[in-house]
This record gives structure tokens, sequence and C-alpha cells, in this order.
């Protein structure tokens, strides 16, 4: 029992909604299988004890919430996952709130994080280069630093140099640039500051129909933060659990993706 409420670890009222969340994984309301309750502990025991035994304090952790594969994505959502004082993992991510199009940050255990109803047992991560970890530790323990450019209004394809909506992945990329540059103040400069790393974001395919589609059935899509000239030729350019790790690794801010899977 211990185990598993360590896995579970903690929610900080801080950051918690009551209402269901989601990011990168379906949205529908059905329990959760004894299976899959199982599988996603065993996903986090085995995580937590792989990152343990890195040596890391602080990985960029992802998992396949949804089937990407059409859009040649294999991850779906991501956060920073960071080890506590008394040992155990956390995690710190920004959800979308089901059925509406907004968002809040959530601190959990690795356990909660897998529990999410992922569309396959798989973890991934990337450990952030000593400096990078260094810098970013005392961000993510501190509530007021990681709330700091976080804004409510979501869309889970919010353009990446936007600031009208602002998806999971992009909270967590934004939030590199505030723990490496300590005199970012804005949305804006973080970008600034991610531009001139020379991170490229991943660019969808989305044809006018499938736009007009997503945008009258889901509230948590919306295409009119994107250039016209851009979006009007079907290139959606958004943040990617997949663009995220490449950069990381390419601009050695980070070492090579490493991933687990049951």
């Amino acid at each position: 029992m211990n185990s598993i409420l360590k896995l579970l670890g903690v929610v900080l009222t801080a950051f918690v909604l009551t209402t269901p969340a989601h990011a990168g994984r379906s949205c529908e309301d059905h329990p959760a299988s004894k299976r899959m309750i199982e599988k996603g502990m065993t996903l986090a025991e085995r995580t937590s004890a792989a990152l343990d035994a890195s040596g890391a304090q602080v990985v960029l952790l992802a998992r396949a919430g949804q089937d990407l594969s059409k859009y040649g994505l294999r991850y779906s959502h991501l956060g920073w996952a960071y080890k506590g004082d008394d040992g155990n993992w956390r995690i710190v991510h920004k959800l979308n709130t089901c059925g509406s199009a907004e968002a809040s940050l959530y601190r959990q255990g690795l356990g909660e994080f897998f529990l999410d109803d992922p569309y396959r047992f798989e973890a991934a991560w990337v450990v952030p280069n000593d400096e990078v970890q260094r810098r970013l530790l005392p961000v993510l323990k501190d509530d007021k630093t990681v709330t700091a450019l976080h804004i409510k209004p979501y869309s889970i394809v919010s353009y990446v140099w936007g600031t009208r909506y602002q998806q999971s992945n992009q909270w967590a990329l934004e939030m590199l640039a505030v723990a490496m540059d300590g005199d970012i103040k804005s949305r804006e400069q973080a970008q600034a500051w991610i531009k001139y790393k020379a991170y490229q974001p991943t660019t969808l395919k989305i044809d006018p129909l499938t736009r007009l589609g997503g945008r009258m059935s889901a509230a948590n899509v919306a295409f009119d933060d994107h250039p016209n000239e851009k979006r009007f030729s079907d290139r959606i350019e958004t943040v990617t659990v997949d663009s995220m790790f490449q950069w990381m690794t390419n601009s050695r801010l980070g070492g090579p993706v490493v991933s687990l899977r049951l």
C-alpha cells in the first residue's frame, strides 16, 4: 500500500480542479478496469525505478494517451517530472478540462499520470543536461513560478508562436525558457528564447473540412490563432512531444529519448 501511495503522489490543492481533465488522451467517462489500473501502476513503478537509476533529478516525461500515428507522432502529452525532497517522483503538467476550452496545472505522482486512460502503456523521457536540471528543479517546486506564464484558454492545436491559447506541451516548452532565462516575464519573451534556440514545431497537415469539423464538435479545438497564410494552406504549426524530444536532443539541452513499454 505504501508503494502505491508513493506512486500516486500528492495533487496540490493550489493546482487542482474538481472537474475531470485530460491532455493527449480520450475524454470518455468510463470506469477504469482492474487490468488498466494494474498496468498503469506497473508502468509507473518501472518508470520510477528507471528514473532513479538514471541519476536524474528532472526529466521531460511523456505518455501515449492517443493514437496520433496518422500525423506521424508517437506520443501525445508530456510534463516535467522531478524528484521531490522525499525521494518520490512528481510531475507538473497542464491538463485540459473535459468538455471545455480551458485548462489548469496539476502536480501529480507517476501513478496518476499513467492511470489517465492511455492508448498505449508506454513511457518516454529525455534527461536534460546538468545545467538545465539545475535551473529547472527549483522552478518546478515553486507554485508561483510554475504558474507565471500559464493561461486557461486552451486549444489542442494552439499556434506555436501565438498567445491566444496555450496547450499542454506548449506550456512545458515555455516553462523551460523561464527556467533558463530568469529575465523572462511574458510568453512573448519565452517564445523569443525558444526561437533563438532553434526549436522547430510540428507542421500538421489538416484540411478545411477536418478543421471545420473539429471546431464545431470540440470546445478544445481552435484554429483562429494560426496565421491565415498558413491555416488556409492546411499548415498547422503546433508543439508536439515528438518535436520537443527531437529539439532537446539535437540542441544538446538533453540526451537521447528513452522509452519503456509494457
